[in-house]
């Protein structure tokens, strides 16, 4: 397994020659910094500066020290969010903070920049740590639709009755005793359904599920077509007066 760096071309950061008097430059090359995965590192360079805004501020402490610890730190809480396969990502945000001058202690100002690569093996234990956590959200995702179907069947009483008998035909006098434990079993939640419309769409399904007889769906057919024509949806009316003919062939609804 290849241990060569590997990056993708990306803008080089700024460099912190000494632009200015009084600005002292410093570098870290080859840093081992944690990303989002623990066991997983990015090789990080730091091109950095640090000055004084007044005379000994850091007392018996090296200031460059100080701003070599200030600027790593930085880099590694910003760096452990993000993963070696996400190289332009982090060290956009990197950069983004640590090209600030900044005060980590009263007296003193680093500011830096970040050159982010990874090594071969690096990467590839990351590529095997996002399929495997790929591989979970999937099995995941069977695992609430098979939830949210076997729930759906358990809701409605005639499904509940034929997957019963399906799943244990030597146990069909226990039926009652599942359709009580069942009562008030709701029709599982659609994520997409969260609003209003779909608690409408769930009341109309539970409600013209509960008309078992022809006659009440009858009752129910016309008085939806009088309720449209009277608010003026012609096209719904007449569509329902399409349900209405074939629930019952002998009826004209007015």
């Amino acid at each position: 397994m290849s241990i060569l760096p590997w990056r993708r071309p990306t803008a080089q950061p700024a460099s912190y020659a000494a632009q200015a008097e009084g600005t002292h430059p410093l570098v870290m090359n080859d840093e081992r910094m944690a990303s989002c995965i623990a066991s997983v590192f990015f090789t990080v360079r730091i091109d950095g500066a640090w000055r004084r805004t007044h005379a000994d501020p850091a007392g018996h402490h090296d200031p460059a020290v100080l701003a070599r610890h200030h600027l790593r730190r930085q880099a590694t809480r910003l760096l452990c969010q993000y993963s070696v396969l996400d190289l332009d990502a982090a060290q956009d945000a990197a950069n983004a903070v640590l090209m600030r001058w900044n005060h980590p202690t009263p007296g003193l100002e680093t500011a830096g920049s970040v050159q982010l690569t990874t090594t071969g093996r690096d990467r590839d234990l990351a590529d095997e740590h996002a399929r495997r956590q790929q591989d979970l959200d999937l099995e995941h995702e069977q695992q609430l639709r098979r939830l949210a179907h076997l729930q759906r069947v358990l809701a409605d009483p005639d499904l509940q009755r034929v997957w019963w008998i399906a799943e244990f035909p030597d146990r069909v006098g226990e039926l009652k005793e599942l359709a009580n434990a069942l009562q008030g079993l709701p029709q599982p939640r659609e994520p997409a359904d969260d609003d209003l419309r779909g608690d409408i769409r769930r009341f109309t399904d539970q409600f013209i599920t509960a008309m078992h007889t022809p006659q009440q769906r009858e009752i129910f057919l016309k008085a939806l077509t009088q309720t449209l024509h009277a608010l003026g949806h012609h096209d719904l009316k007449a569509t329902t007066a399409r349900w209405y003919n074939r629930d019952d062939p002998g009826s004209t609804p007015t």
